[in-house]
């Protein structure tokens, strides 16, 4: 047993190296006899879908607990758009000229992760989808910056390792696509989007989706790019439709540069979650 165990009681992994030392026999080798918890055919079975979502749940938020990390800031964004240096390899000349925004990520990772720093690494601790693109430029800058940054991945068929900049003991991989945003909002002071795909969207809108309903509080909710953005959804359509109200619009703001993305952030005054929905 560890010595630092709250319990009188023997430990888990105790009675798992045990479990591997019993004779061989007929009862010892079928499926029941195993240890529940050190089952994994039976931690995978269907009827445990709530199990693993809790496990997917506490994981990540015990270690982020341990570590002492209070608030993230968030960086969602394309993992097809590429460094400056690798922009002629692009597969198209709109993802070239977008390659600026790996710097911007970078640099703007920069400056969060010297203010997480002041904190001694509790507040403003970027947060990434841990892949390629502009999650690889926030992961980069915090590294440079010297320091820790989280990589929030999950399991895909065509996916490749986590990039080398995440923070290893800060590099989470995850089954359950509900579970990791949870992770990305829970402890979000800021939500930056940068230029993406389906991806992107995705977490946009059910973000904005949340604040606007009153789910979530307010928080700065950044827009990197406005030429992209109002090139790819035309938000004033929606209001003038009557889908979406007025006040919705300053639900997010425009930002094209580093320095003033960081500058919102830094000023922000804390904002309650609504209370009800404008237009309804």
């Amino acid at each position: 047993m560890t010595e630092d165990r709250h319990s009188t009681f023997r430990d888990a992994h105790s009675d798992i190296d045990t479990a591997k030392q019993i004779p061989d026999t007929p009862q010892t080798r079928a499926p029941a006899y195993r240890l529940a918890f050190a089952d994994d055919d039976f931690l995978c079975r269907d009827e445990l879908r709530p199990v693993r979502l809790q496990l997917e749940l506490l994981k990540p938020q015990m270690i982020l607990d341990e570590r002492g990390i209070e608030s993230t800031v968030v960086l969602f964004g394309g993992a097809r758009i590429p460094a400056p240096a690798n922009k002629d390899s692009a597969r198209t000349k709109t993802l070239s000229e977008l390659s600026r925004f790996y710097d911007v990520a970078q640099e703007f990772a920069r400056l969060m992760t010297r203010k997480s720093l002041e904190t001694y690494g509790r507040d403003y601790v970027i947060a990434t989808g841990g892949g390629p693109g502009v999650m690889e430029a926030g992961n980069r800058g915090a590294h440079e910056a010297g320091g820790a940054s989280i990589g929030l991945n999950i399991v895909l068929p065509h996916e490749q390792a986590p990039n080398e900049y995440v923070t290893p003991d800060l590099c989470f991989n995850f089954h359950y696509f509900a579970i990791r945003k949870m992770h990305f909002l829970m402890r979000a002071r800021a939500i930056c989007v940068f230029p993406g795909g389906f991806g992107t969207l995705d977490e946009m809108f059910e973000s904005l989706t949340l604040i606007q309903t009153g789910r979530m509080r307010r928080i700065p909710f950044l827009l990197f790019g406005r030429a992209f953005w109002e090139k790819i959804i035309n938000w004033e359509a929606l209001a003038d439709a009557g889908t979406i109200s007025d006040e919705d619009l300053d639900l997010f703001r425009y930002v094209d540069t580093a320095e003033e993305a960081a500058e919102i952030v830094e000023n922000w005054d804390p904002a309650p979650a609504r209370e009800d929905i404008p237009g309804r």
